[in-house]
Formats: structure tokens, C-alpha cells, sequence
């Protein structure tokens, strides 16, 4: 069931991008620590509508957020900084301890040193 969700929100996310004027867009893939469902929603929603990201999915198999973005829009790092703001940890952007504190008791994932 996993990889059917999967594949389908694959394909969805292919056909928005289809949609767009998506020139000069790029990929990339980072770390963010994580731990649940919960984690997934507030990590993906960090991005959800924010200029110059076209799709932004985070799996919590592997800890692995994909982002598809317009670089002359947003940077990388504005992205790193959005996801840290709402108390997640990326391989660039700690998140601070106040907001990572906030976090429900199941999304307090062990934080890297």
C-alpha cells in the first residue's frame, strides 16, 4: 500500500510540475530528522505555498527531503532555514532549542550533535 501512495504521489507531483512554468528549476535532496506522520506534515507544510517551491516531499523512511524549486526565487539555504523554524533539523540548519522544544512528545526525534 506504502509504495502504491507512493508511486500515485509521484505521478501527482509530476503532473503539477507539468503544469507550472518550471524553467530553470532544480532538484535537491537533504537530511531532515524526523519521526512520524505528524513530522511529514508540518515539515512538507513549512513549504507548502511558499514562492519558488514547486513540490517539497519529505520521506520518513530515510530521513530525506526532496525539493524542486526555482534557485532565483528561493535559496537552498532560506529553504534549510524554513524547515528549521518549525523544529526540525537539517544536515545545514539546526532548529532552535525553543521551537524544537515545542514539538509533540512523538515528533522529538534524537537530535544530532
Amino acid at each position: 500500500m506504502k509504495k502504491v501512495i507512493t508511486l500515485f504521489t509521484a505521478v501527482f507531483a509530476l503532473v503539477i510540475i507539468s503544469c507550472e512554468d518550471t524553467e530553470g528549476f532544480v532538484t535537491e535532496e537533504f537530511t531532515v530528522h524526523g519521526n512520524c506522520g505528524m513530522c511529514k506534515k508540518t515539515i512538507e507544510g513549512s513549504l507548502d505555498g511558499v514562492d519558488g517551491i514547486s513540490t517539497a516531499e519529505w520521506s520518513m523512511s530515510n530521513d530525506k527531503m526532496t525539493v524542486f524549486f526555482d534557485p532565483k526565487t528561493i535559496s537552498l539555504a532560506d529553504i534549510h532555514s524554513k524547515i528549521a523554524s518549525v523544529g526540525y533539523d537539517t544536515d545545514e540548519k539546526r532548529a532552535k532549542d525553543e521551537v524544537y522544544d515545542k514539538l509533540h512528545s512523538c515528533c522529538k526525534y534524537d537530535r544530532p550533535e
